[in-house]
């Protein structure tokens, strides 16, 4: 199965937000992603799904360089940002990671205010010159995640202190302040109740308006509520991708559909 070849991997949009070509990714000997070619669209969601394992996650720290990070990582092929190869010697990850901002499976705010959390990456990338200025980021962040209403009157409160569901909130404005062009999501709802996967989905659903939005998730419902297209991963290979709804009706390949009805995974 490892050497058959993804049945549908055809461009998202003309003008690809990122683009990546035969992308491989290597921890020490083992070959994770192999041969990955995508081209993910402006302004819409995107959704990785597939088995545990599969790959979905690495290949999505492929698109802000997260991979780095892991010690005996290697990546190899093209991924383009508007044109712009993001591992080109030149180009600085962290600037790259205020471009393609990240949330992810777990709520991780810092241990600073509520304030301090959304403040931290305009502070850091110099993108307030005043305290009015970063007030305004702070609120707007605040407002997009939806969470304005719930912490206006104790933003220097621990951003710790907030619930589950308000921390993912909290996480996802401070992603937003740094205004990123995507952002990637890995499993976001994953530790969240119903009701607050319920609040993450319809702020996803928002904010696709602005940003490009891809996000992993181990939920084929969550999938097809919040995407418009979908790609399958399957031992390290992009299986299928395509419209969300052609994904999930009518899949090309036989192992897309041994997934969506549960015969594999």
């Amino acid at each position: 199965m490892d050497d058959m070849r993804p049945a549908d991997t055809g461009s998202a949009t003309s003008a690809a937000k990122i683009a990546a070509r035969k992308v491989q990714v290597f921890y020490g000997e083992t070959h994770a992603i192999k041969d990955v070619s995508i081209d993910i669209g402006d302004r819409m969601v995107t959704a990785f799904i597939g088995p545990s394992g599969c790959g979905k996650s690495t290949f999505l720290r492929c698109l802000n360089r997260m991979n780095d990070t892991i010690a005996g990582a290697r990546v190899e092929g093209v991924i383009t940002l508007d044109g712009e190869d993001i591992y080109d010697r030149r180009v600085d990850p962290v600037q790259l990671r205020a471009r393609v901002g990240m949330v992810f499976q777990k709520p991780n705010p810092f241990p600073k205010s509520i304030y301090d959390n959304v403040a931290y990456g305009p502070r850091i990338h110099g993108l307030a010159r005043n305290r009015g200025e970063l007030d305004a980021i702070v609120e707007a962040s605040l407002r997009k995640a939806a969470l304005w209403k719930e912490v206006k009157d104790r933003l220097a409160a621990p951003g710790t202190g907030l619930s589950g569901g308000q921390q993912q909130r909290l996480c996802i404005a401070r992603a937003i302040a740094t205004s990123p062009e995507v952002l990637l999501m890995d499993e976001p709802c994953s530790a969240l109740d119903p009701i607050a996967t319920a609040q993450v989905e319809e702020l996803i659903d928002e904010i696709r308006t602005q940003f490009s939005v891809v996000i992993v998730t181990h939920s084929m419902h969550q999938a097809a509520r919040v995407s418009q297209r979908t790609a399958f991963f399957h031992l390290g290979h992009l299986v299928e991708y395509g419209e969300t709804s052609q994904i999930f009706t009518n899949p090309r390949d036989p192992r897309t559909e041994s997934y969506i009805t549960g015969r594999i995974g």
